[in-house]
């Protein structure tokens, strides 16, 4: 009669309790997007505002924000750095979608002549400015000119808009070559959230 040999069980699959594995995840997530918080440098937008003018209407902003050692060093070696502000004016319709009545873009330039050892700010479409210092330079970044982004009659009496804006580090208009470092350099990643507000046209 053949005998049979028992095998060896298998050792039981370990397994993590359920709020135990949750609790990992959390963790992980939390370790994430706090490295993500040290590495992502913020501009604040301090004020955002719009008016009605006999041209048009004008919004006014101000920012708040610091170049970082490396964006410094790039800018005294001779690479140019370019801040677009975004802005989007938008109208609740109840039928369908949003209706986005606005939308442009506006690039301030920065840069410096090693020769002349003054730096230059312009906003585009404007003349260039020169200064002795970075912290004057960057005022003008800080606190650019009020712009015009629409006609009087672009806009609907009565109607309320939301208004949305937001300046980043516009990488996509550097020199070539720096163009991919910049995009996996923390260092370059700069900008500001979406800042919102309503505007009732009079």
């Amino acid at each position: 009669m053949p005998s049979f040999r028992q095998l060896p069980s298998a050792a039981p699959a370990t397994s993590l309790h359920p709020s135990r594995w949750l609790r990992r995840v959390l963790l992980a997530l939390v370790l994430l997007f706090c490295q993500a918080g040290i590495q992502a440098a913020e501009i604040d937008v301090v004020q955002a505002s719009l008016e009605a003018t006999d041209d048009g209407y004008r919004l006014s902003t101000s920012y708040s924000f610091e170049l970082n050692r490396s964006l410094e060093d790039a800018l005294v070696r001779g690479v140019p750095l370019y801040f677009t502000t975004d802005v989007q004016l938008t109208r609740r319709r109840w039928y369908w979608f949003d209706e986005v009545s606005i939308s442009l873009s506006r690039t301030m330039r920065i840069s410096y002549n090693v020769l002349t050892r003054q730096y230059h700010a312009s906003t585009s479409g404007q003349l260039q400015q020169s200064f002795s210092t970075l912290e004057d330079a960057m005022s003008l970044i800080r606190r650019p000119p009020r712009w015009n982004i629409a006609d009087k009659n672009t806009l609907k009496s009565g109607d309320v808009y939301n208004v949305g804006l937001r300046m980043r580090l516009d990488v996509a208009q550097l020199p070539k070559p720096f163009q991919i470092n910049a995009l996996n350099n923390s260092d370059w990643r700069l900008s500001s959230d979406w800042k919102e507000f309503t505007f009732k046209v009079e």
